[in-house]
């Protein structure tokens, strides 16, 4: 096993990690509960923690329970808060390195390039940044949906002689305190940071081009004689999570049923009114979509954020940057010193997978099969792609549960896969072309009639309105569709190139 220092030009290990986030973390330890240790994560930063590491800004947080957001088999029962903030929640991440060891399994500032599939060899051929190759029997892809940052292409941007930087990227030895600010998007990223750069700002612009369906956050911190109990007796951190779980799972009810969601929209609007002063100013951060159609975001503090004499909210669209302004389509120029986008990230894996050559069988190009929209076999595997797994592939995000959910049900299933491999003594494993194309038919029928198909354009949707993203229906569900693998969905091959049905 090499080092994360040592760099040969050409390595050998049975399964390469690609990403070191949630996903590759929870792949590798269960690789290494497994005694699976021929295993190598390769992260392209300087350190473990994915979405955890790259989004430092102000207030980021999870808006997931912090029992929900942590994985089953390494918990935490120290939990400070009800929803866990970004230090905290990196914190936990750099735990599991030290208590597995992991540092030990990765070579970090290390970036695939490319992956090609050997068909003769049954291996994958992986080049990676530092100018080394790497030979692999599998490869997981654990990079996650959301690293590559969305920036607007912005007329006279060149010109603007401001501070710029994206949430993600933020800039914490700029100092906003006096700083006339505009700020634009309003998703997940930016419900968080604008109310705590308000009070810093001597003027903040807010740029809606959305309205966001926001639900107060439960901010109430966990006490230490819960953390006692939670640490002393498992049981009751296993009941408190799965109380969390059930509860999560509710929310599905009016996803699918959004005739049940019309009804929860009055109470969001009236949260809106109660805690917005201005009615007219309340008007335009009422959505006049349906509740659930894009993601519904979680804070406590975004809408008073409004009340404040120096935030405004402005609708209009953006024309162009100056120097030293910021014009809207109405002609009206706002003077700023600093410019954030809290426009999220690409999500399309067909755009964010561009720069990534990825080769499978006879030569087809990942970016090809996906031509017409990313789809695969719940997420995991792709037909024409043997022995290249996803992790929160297409269609296994969700908009009402925990993902960590998620990628340990798939994580389980990828073992399955490679036992199944072994087993029969084979070398490779790819999904039958009929399966999986009658799997995404069921999917998109699935998701006809809820509330995410009900007429918005979001970033769970491709051009053309194809929602590529999310898990449709019940995450008990996928679970148990996923818990025991089916043999007759695959096609098993070996170095001599004759693959036969499992």
């Amino acid at each position: 096993m090499h080092s994360a220092q040592q760099h040969p030009s050409m390595q050998k290990n049975r399964i390469a990690i690609i990403g070191g986030g949630f996903g590759g973390i929870a792949m590798a330890i269960r690789l290494l509960q497994n005694n699976i240790q021929d295993f190598i994560i390769l992260e392209k930063a300087a350190s473990f923690g994915g979405t955890w590491r790259e989004n430092r800004y102000p207030g980021a947080a999870c808006d997931v329970q912090s029992h929900m957001y942590s994985l089953s088999f390494a918990p935490k029962a120290g939990w400070s808060r009800r929803y866990a903030e970004a230090p905290e929640i990196f914190d936990y991440i750099q735990g599991l390195i030290a208590d597995f060891d992991l540092a030990r399994y990765a070579r970090l500032q290390c970036e695939a390039l490319s992956a090609a599939y050997l068909e003769d060899e049954c291996q994958w051929q992986l080049t990676l940044s530092d100018q080394s190759t790497l030979m692999a029997q599998y490869v997981i892809f654990a990079s996650g949906p959301l690293h590559v940052p969305q920036i607007p292409q912005i007329a006279g941007i060149e010109k603007f002689k401001g501070k710029v930087f994206h949430s993600s990227q933020w800039d914490h030895q700029y100092d906003l305190h006096g700083k006339a600010v505009a700020s634009i998007g309003t998703g997940a990223s930016a419900i968080q940071y604008i109310p705590e750069i308000a009070p810093q700002a001597r003027q903040l612009y807010v740029f809606q081009r959305t309205a966001a369906w926001v639900i107060p956050r439960d901010e109430r911190l966990y006490s230490s004689i819960e953390k006692r109990l939670f640490a002393k007796f498992d049981c009751l951190r296993k009941l408190h999570r799965a109380r969390l779980y059930w509860s999560n799972e509710s929310r599905a009810v009016p996803i699918m049923q959004p005739i049940i969601m019309k009804y929860a929209q009055k109470l969001a609007e009236a949260y809106i009114r109660f805690q917005v002063k201005d009615p007219a100013l309340a008007q335009k951060l009422t959505p006049d979509y349906l509740m659930g159609c894009k993601r519904i975001l979680v804070s406590s503090k975004y809408f008073p954020a409004f009340n404040r004499s120096n935030v405004e909210l402005v609708t209009e669209g953006i024309q162009a940057l100056t120097e030293h302004s910021i014009l809207t389509q109405d002609g009206k120029e706002r003077k700023i010193d600093c410019l954030i986008y809290g426009t999220g990230f690409i999500t399309d894996p067909r755009i964010y997978l561009k720069p990534f050559h990825c080769t499978g069988l006879h030569g087809i190009e990942l970016k090809d099969a996906w031509k017409d929209g990313a789809e695969s076999y719940y997420g995991i595997s792709t037909k024409g792609f043997p022995n290249l797994f996803q992790l929160l592939g297409p269609n296994t995000v969700l908009a009402h549960n925990s993902v960590i959910f998620m990628i340990e049900a798939q994580v389980e299933y990828i073992l399955q896969m490679m036992q199944l491999a072994e087993r029969t003594q084979t070398q490779a494993i790819m999904v039958k072309d009929q399966v999986q194309e009658r799997f995404n038919r069921q999917i998109q029928q699935m998701l006809s009639g809820t509330v995410w198909q009900s007429g918005c354009v979001s970033w769970y949707q491709q051009d053309g309105g194809r929602n590529f993203a999310l898990w449709p229906i019940y995450t008990w569900k996928y679970w148990l569709k996923t818990r025991k693998l089916n043999p007759a969905d695959y096609v098993l091959l070996s170095k001599s190139k004759a693959g036969r049905a499992a």
